[in-house]
């Protein structure tokens, strides 16, 4: 039997890794458990010819500690090594079955992303959270309102305008405490919203330094959140071998249930980024508004589909395309020159 180990699979947790290693007929030959502290020492010792993991929490930056030691590593998502793993489930089962995952040839990775664009992840999951945050301030604003009689016109401007005025309006029913809580809510909104408007003025930066981003703005409906956003979700686009492959990653290609020889297609199937696939959704829904139609090929292209579909069809079709041209912009390393009707 050959004991040289071809596939390592780790099953990463927060102290302790379960490793198993298979020669290159696919045999478990190793079997270990190694505290993080000894992991990286490890696998320079054991130096296999393929690394695979589970895509979670902090597998990033293993996969890159790897790499710089020389090592081939490739990242799963778990519902992939699911129907690998055999009987009973455990740490050491699970590091089998990414190993054995790890060896199809048709298998999926996950890109390794390098730490510039995990800041850029996180600076765009940080702006999402203080946007949640804002909404849920001012819904419990207009509730706590609603409770004592008060209303105010739908958006954020009309209650913006309108609070202050409640605030300071002696006649009106709220309660002493209710108008503190209030006046301590209002203030934590405009916090929120500084953070928000720091955060965007970041992203605008990065968008407007960036060859990457720059290249993306010019595709119509990509701004500076949809421009980083794809930047830092697929880099120069080397890990998807076409447009296609990143719109199926998106969610945005029907979902299929097929069987008998007889093709059925559904909706999108929405997997993948829901934050980058509600960008492109928006961004499309931006050009469907104000492109002109009579000037490009995009917008013929659009008025066409409408002719034959229901307008948010439309919309998410025409957001597929985006993201196969955002691909080949990237990947291209070119600029989008929209083509006269």
């Amino acid at each position: 039997m050959n004991n040289t180990i071809y596939t390592l699979g780790i099953d990463a947790g927060k102290c302790w890794f379960h490793l198993v290693g298979t020669n290159r007929e696919g045999e478990p030959i190793l079997q270990r458990k190694v505290r993080r502290s000894k992991l990286m020492a490890l696998m320079a010792q054991l130096a296999p010819d393929l690394t695979a993991m589970e895509a979670c929490p902090g597998t990033q930056f293993l996969a890159r500690r790897m790499q710089d030691l020389g090592l081939t590593v490739k990242l799963i998502a778990p519902q992939f090594v699911k129907p690998y793993v055999k009987s009973q489930k455990n740490d050491f089962n699970d590091a089998e079955a990414i190993a054995e995952a790890a060896r199809r040839p048709t298998m999926r990775f996950v890109p390794v992303k390098s730490a510039e664009q995990l800041d850029l992840q996180a600076l765009h999951r940080y702006r999402e959270r203080l946007v949640h945050d804002r909404t849920a301030i001012v819904n419990q604003i207009r509730a706590f309102l609603l409770e004592n009689g008060l209303t105010v016109d739908k958006g954020r401007p009309a209650l913006r305008q309108d609070l202050p005025g409640i605030l300071e309006d002696a006649e009106n029913a709220l309660s002493a405490p209710m108008r503190s809580i209030l006046a301590r809510l209002s203030s934590r909104w405009d916090l929120v919203e500084d953070m928000i408007d720091e955060a965007n003025r970041q992203i605008k930066s990065i968008a407007a330094n960036r060859d990457d981003c720059r290249r993306l703005l010019t595709v119509p409906g990509i701004g500076p959140l949809g421009a980083t956003a794809l930047v830092a979700a697929i880099g120069n686009g080397s890990e998807f071998q076409s447009g296609r492959e990143v719109a199926a990653w998106l969610g945005l290609v029907p979902r299929q249930h097929s069987t008998g020889g007889k093709t059925r297609l559904l909706g999108v199937t929405k997997r993948g980024n829901p934050y980058l696939r509600r960008l492109l959704i928006h961004g499309a829904r931006s050009v469907v508004l104000h492109v002109h139609r009579d000037r490009h090929r995009l917008g013929a292209w659009v008025s066409a589909l409408e002719t034959r579909t229901h307008r948010n069809v439309a919309v998410v079709a025409l957001a597929n395309k985006l993201a196969r041209i955002s691909w080949a912009v990237l990947s291209q390393e070119t600029i989008y020159r929209p083509q006269a009707a």
